[in-house]
């Protein structure tokens, strides 16, 4: 892993300083409107001082004495120790102080904007006086009952004193910032880690990388892959495998209910065979887990098709090789008695020995090439005649079998019609004789009857309703793989198998596919 932060770490960051931003701009906007909010309550605090003392009686009362300071002082004084404001200045209205916090400055000119208030107006102002900068409120005192001003009363609270109520409420907004900077960074710490996890600490550089490699890997393999989440949602599926499910190039797909069926299944699926469309494939189904944890499944596909093709014609090419060494071993002692007859001289009984073998043989192919005009399916079931003479067991085409034409795709009735005679000749295999294997392959009224019964054990009840699933058998494992694919060929054409006993012992498979129109 490189030395460069990953995802996570670089989001962490960029979310604690984005926040640690926000919460100062924050921070300084509320101190502003704070520091404007106090103004304007020492603006309407003072306002209110200044016109409750410029209407009261003894106000205008000392204004008319000969020294108004000596009853002005006193009770300005008391007015501002009890109203928390810094100064109280009464004045005449050419601006000679009568009051003042500072004895000193009594006598002296007030400093400051008067005129609006001699008008009869309000004065308000921020200004730098003897006490420093101030806000401040400017009315005037009138002779009762007329508009003559006769004395001005100005009320001001220093720019300090606000500043020091402010500075009393920093406490607290700092413990609000210091909060919300730590919520703010824990959460991001929270995120931070989900998503550590996620990318498992991965940087962009890695992940991109990552994701090239794994792309190219996932569209360069010879195997479909198709990847479904824990929800049975499908991911993903790369190019061979569309190919081989006939799914869009891209976009959604939606799986063949066959593959659908191996996903949602719980037991463990290795190489099973599965029909899709006109293709064998074999699928592998694994669950992905990561620190305990069920991610969701791959489903891995081959394409078996050519390779089915090839071993079923492999086995018939075995087969036919077997049955046909075992018939010139026989026709060789067959050939030897009839030259012994001969030479002893008795021809009739040489001749009858000698044509009475061919005689059966041709009838037999006489009748299946007459009734099944299908070529691939009557060379089948002629080679499959041939191995089951050869383990000793009667194979008979019923008389009613009959297809014309081609009415199915030829590959799925061979799928049908040699697995069922399969299972038949293996079912007989360890009985006594004699061993009976009856087909009937019938093409009339809309679709073809298959129906192959033999003189076998038989299959229990329970053992007839699980005969065409995947992978079950009763000849042990790594069986059950040629029913299955006899019942999907008839679940894509819309048709059934059943299994009944036959008469006298044995198991009857019939299997009927409606042909399209």
């Amino acid at each position: 892993m490189s030395g460069s932060w990953s995802i996570a770490k670089q989001l962490f960051a960029l979310q604690v300083l984005v926040v640690t931003l926000l919460v100062a701009v924050c921070t300084t906007g509320a101190v502003l409107l704070a520091r404007r909010d106090a103004v304007n309550a020492a603006i309407e605090e003072v306002t209110a001082v200044a016109e409750t003392i410029a209407h009261s009686p003894a106000v205008v009362e000392a204004l008319h004495t000969a020294d108004p300071t000596e009853s002005l002082q006193p009770y300005a004084e008391a007015t501002r120790i009890a109203t928390e404001t810094d100064f109280i200045v009464v004045m005449a209205p050419d601006r000679t102080r009568y009051t003042h916090p500072t004895p000193e400055l009594i006598g002296k000119p007030f400093a400051g904007s008067v005129d609006e208030a001699l008008h009869g107006g309000t004065v308000i102002e921020e200004y730098r006086g003897s006490l420093g900068a101030s806000v401040r409120t400017v009315v005037a005192v009138f002779e009762p009952g007329t508009a003559t001003v006769i004395g001005l009363v100005s009320v001001g609270i220093t720019t300090a004193a606000i500043n020091r109520n402010l500075a009393a409420q920093v406490p607290a907004v700092a413990a609000a910032t210091g909060g919300a900077l730590l919520l703010a960074a824990l959460g991001a710490w929270l995120l931070s880690r989900r998503l550590r996890r996620q990318t498992h600490g991965l940087g962009p550089a890695e992940m991109t990388r990552m994701y090239e490699y794994y792309d190219a890997v996932l569209h360069a393999v010879r195997e479909g892959l198709v990847v479904v989440d824990r929800d049975g949602r499908v991911e993903l599926i790369n190019d061979e495998g569309r190919r081989l499910l006939g799914a869009p190039a891209s976009g959604p797909a939606d799986l063949p209910r066959e593959v659908a069926g191996l996903i949602t299944e719980q037991r463990p699926t290795v190489d099973e065979p599965v029909l899709v469309g006109d293709r064998i494939l074999v699928a592998s189904r694994r669950e992905t887990r990561f620190e305990g944890r069920t991610l969701g499944t791959v489903l891995t596909l081959r394409d078996h098709t050519e390779l089915r093709a090839l071993t079923g014609e492999l086995d018939s090419v075995r087969g036919l090789t077997e049955a046909l060494r075992a018939q010139a071993h026989e026709a060789a002692n067959r050939l030897h008695t009839v030259l012994t007859m001969v030479e002893l001289g008795r021809t009739d009984e040489a001749l009858r020995l000698g044509t009475a073998e061919l005689a059966l043989a041709q009838q037999l192919t006489d009748q299946v090439v007459g009734a099944l005009q299908e070529p691939a399916l009557a060379a089948l079931l002629l080679g499959k005649s041939a191995q089951a003479s050869e383990r000793g067991v009667e194979l008979t085409v019923e008389p009613d079998s009959r297809i014309e034409g081609e009415p199915l795709p030829g590959r799925d009735l061979l799928t049908v019609v040699g697995n069922l005679v399969d299972n038949a000749l293996e079912a007989v295999g360890g009985i006594e004789a004699p061993r009976r294997v009856r087909v009937l392959v019938r093409h009339a009224d809309g679709e073809i009857v298959v129906r192959v019964s033999d003189n076998g054990p038989g299959l229990r009840p329970d053992q007839a309703a699980d005969a065409f699933r995947r992978g079950w058998s009763s000849k042990g494992q790594g069986r059950g793989v040629g029913l299955s694919l006899v019942r999907q060929v008839s679940e894509r054409y819309g048709g059934n198998c059943t299994i009944e006993q036959a008469d006298g012992g044995g198991a009857v498979f019939s299997v009927r596919l409606p042909v399209p129109a």
